[in-house]
């Protein structure tokens, strides 16, 4: 079977309006940066993006969200994105507020095949609303459901024509596990090898999980936040 497509673009193909998609990084740092830009040139709109948080406003996420393609946004962390305030404080945007350790486990479970499981955390709290509970050796657990998407977004930093993945340092995140959930699961590369070619202890992802993979081409890699310290 051949994963390899051209570009971004063509990666695309079957997506429609109202779709859920997983895509995949922190903050800025391991995002499929070619994928979202093609997503805006798609004019795609209705969306559902699960995803750690929303990018900035001018790169990542923020990108789909000036365009009004994203209609429900499941996230952990919101605070770099001032348009996603407005939104959100303007009831044009619906968003399902998730905590990061939950939120991770939620990608899992859809990748492992487990629609449900009990964590401690948010018990007492607004996260649990609406929510069963149920008291483990003396201890209330809130119960979370699985999530799962129509297309996973993940960026990798090597990958082989046969879909296996290696990600690279702190831009692994959340990108393994979003690879396992997506209905059709699609993987940017910064460096298509050939099979044989990636060292199999090394491998993060394999290549049963992903439909279809390209290079990409022109990262920026830009960083959210910089902190640097004053010199002596």
């Amino acid at each position: 079977m051949n994963k390899v497509v051209s570009n971004a673009d063509a990666a695309l193909e079957g997506l429609r309006d109202g779709m859920t998609l997983m895509v995949g990084g922190f903050g800025l740092c391991g995002i499929p940066e070619n994928l979202i830009a093609a997503l805006v040139r798609s004019g795609v709109k209705g969306l559902t993006c699960i995803s750690n948080n929303a990018g900035v406003d001018d790169f990542g996420l923020g990108l789909l969200l000036k365009q009004r393609q994203i209609k429900k946004m499941i996230a952990s962390y919101v605070g770099e994105n001032a348009e996603f305030e407005r939104q959100l404080l303007s009831g044009e945007l619906e968003v399902d507020l998730t905590p990061q350790g939950t939120l991770a486990e939620r990608c899992r479970a859809g990748g492992a095949g487990i629609p449900a499981f009990f964590t401690p955390t948010g018990y007492g709290t607004e996260v649990a609303e609406g929510k069963e509970t149920r008291e483990f050796d003396g201890k209330m657990y809130v119960m979370e459901h699985w999530l799962r998407a129509d297309f996973s977004l993940v960026k990798a930093w090597k990958g082989d024509t046969n879909g296996n993945l290696v990600y690279r340092h702190t831009a692994r995140n959340f990108n393994p596990m979003m690879a396992m959930a997506g209905n059709i699961t699609i993987a940017e590369v910064e460096h298509l090898v050939q099979p044989g070619e990636l060292d199999p202890d090394q491998i993060h992802t394999p290549g049963i999980f992903v439909h279809r993979i390209f290079q990409g081409e022109k990262y920026e890699k830009r960083i959210e936040q910089r902190t640097v310290r004053q010199r002596s």
